[in-house]
């Protein structure tokens, strides 16, 4: 067991309201491919979501003339005895913040980013529910993992680099890009002055650099080699199935409790739809609590905690930290690509106030189509947001009937449909099936994808994050010779 060294914390709830009903945190979160990416930790034991999530020091939450911010760390989970909230604990408390507690400004600032991740509002839950009475599956819908709430960032920032890192790459490289950029932001936390950065990183450690060189989701190797490496050492089964494994962290052993001031992002977070019943709980949360480590182990909490204390990852960066860096030492350092020069220049049209996101944000609050062809519009003029990606970040927005496609797309339209769809034809091919779904195609086939990778791979909220690199092209493939045949319906 642990020292027992006390742990300062924190909590609070967050009422579901309209969506108590039916809401299970373990299918709002692990229902995208988002959940896996860094600084996102989900720990299938104790079912709970633990991330880094921006704390304004300011206590007026709105106002943006504010520019300092802090990060703390933060725990969801949904009590069994009280499933009509989810319960947040903030880690820390007293040392992250500059504080000895959370004011009512801050805590309606924690509350606005886990609804916005979880989808908590009005318009959300009416596209939840009016999906699910199409009832795609008919009466088995209660047993699967998708169920129309697709998880998202606690900003659109972050779902737009995210979106960024999809494109043109297999899965282990994404994931490792995203946890490069979580890296480098526990980097930048201690660094007073932002146009340093460079400089900083050029004196980063050797042990740092050697870690990320050597980290497991960099593929080094062509995706056959690497898909048959890991086959021999991850518990993948040849029936294509995870093995419930023990979680495994890797870390550097050097705590980040002290390690959480960071530059704001450029614009706060607009208004939700669920502001009324954030409202209710908005009272200071200056009665912060202190358990020892042990304890809070008992209560389940810990792991999440630990795996940001011990593991070198910090949050995610925000365009103030991103845009005053190097687009070539951004490159190198998380292994972005060409990725990083649109990274850099999204950040610094956010700083510079060329793209507004907290416009943006306002504009797809009603998710008409009148506000989708001006979003659509806008984001056009950003270099690097094409086609695929502007689909992606629409859909994080809220728009459901354009299906962003891909070579995943011609997988699964093969796979579940007999379609023998190429890169000219899929998208007409996905109109031609998912329409009848419409305004929300995209639910329709990420329902189906979704239960593809669950057949295939076991259900994701039970699924270690170490197994999570194995979830690619290759392994998606019909098993044996004998399984090429055409098929209809989910594999």
């Amino acid at each position: 067991m642990g020292s027992g060294r006390p742990w300062r914390w924190c909590e609070f709830e967050l009422p579901l309201g309209i969506s108590a009903e039916a809401f299970q945190l373990e299918k709002a979160v692990c229902s995208h491919g988002l959940f896996m990416m860094a600084p996102n930790y989900w720990d299938p034991l104790s079912h709970t979501l633990t991330r880094p999530l921006r704390l304004p020091l300011s206590d007026d939450c709105s106002s943006s003339s504010s520019p300092l911010s802090g990060s703390v760390i933060v725990t969801i989970s949904q009590p069994s005895h009280r499933p009509s909230s989810l319960t947040l604990r903030v880690h820390g408390t007293g040392t992250g913040t500059g504080t000895g507690s959370i004011s009512a400004q801050q805590q309606h600032s924690l509350l606005a980013q886990v609804s916005r991740m979880l989808r908590l509002s009005e318009t959300e839950e009416k596209a939840v529910r009016e999906f699910t009475n199409m009832s795609i599956y008919g009466e088995d819908d209660q047993n699967k993992g998708f169920n129309g709430r697709v998880f998202r960032s606690p900003t659109l920032f972050e779902d737009m680099v995210k979106c960024i890192l999809l494109c043109n790459c297999q899965w282990p490289r994404t994931l490792s890009m995203a946890q490069a950029l979580c890296e480098l932001q526990l980097e930048l936390q201690n660094v007073s002055s932002i146009p340093s950065v460079v400089e900083v990183g050029a004196r980063a450690s050797t042990s740092q650099k050697e870690k990320v060189e050597k980290e497991d989701y960099i593929p080094k190797t062509p995706a056959t080699n690497e898909t048959k490496k890991k086959h021999k050492t991850s518990g993948f089964s040849s029936k294509g199935k995870f093995l419930k494994n023990k979680l495994e962290f890797e870390g550097d052993g050097n705590s980040q409790e002290d390690r959480v001031f960071a530059k704001s992002l450029n614009s706060s977070l607009p208004p939700t739809d669920t502001d009324a019943n954030l409202c209710q709980h908005s009272e200071s949360c200056d009665n912060s609590k202190e358990l020892s480590v042990d304890d809070e182990s008992f209560l389940g909490f810990s792991n999440g905690r630990d795996y940001f204390a011990n593991g070198g990852i910090g949050n995610f960066p925000s365009p103030e930290e991103l845009a005053n860096l190097d687009k070539s030492f951004l490159a190198k350092r998380c292994k972005l690509g060409y990725r990083a020069g649109r990274i850099v220049k999204l950040a610094r049209a956010i700083v510079e106030g060329r793209v507004q996101i907290g416009l943006l944000e306002e504009l797809s609050k009603d998710a008409s189509l009148l506000s989708y062809n001006q979003l659509t519009d806008r984001l056009k003029e950003i270099e690097g947001f094409g086609p695929f990606t502007r689909a992606n970040v629409l859909m994080c927005m809220g728009y459901y009937h354009v299906i962003p496609t891909d070579s995943e797309t011609i997988r699964h339209l093969k796979q579940a449909h007999s379609r023998q769809s190429t890169t000219q034809t899929v998208q007409r091919d996905v109109e031609e099936i998912y329409g009848k779904y419409e305004p929300y195609q995209f639910l329709a086939y990420w329902s189906e994808v979704w239960d593809f990778y669950e057949r295939r791979f076991g259900k994701m909220n039970e699924m270690s994050c170490s197994d999570y690199k194995l979830i690619t092209a290759s392994n998606m493939r019909s098993e044996g010779r004998g399984s090429r045949k055409k098929r209809k319906g989910v594999p």
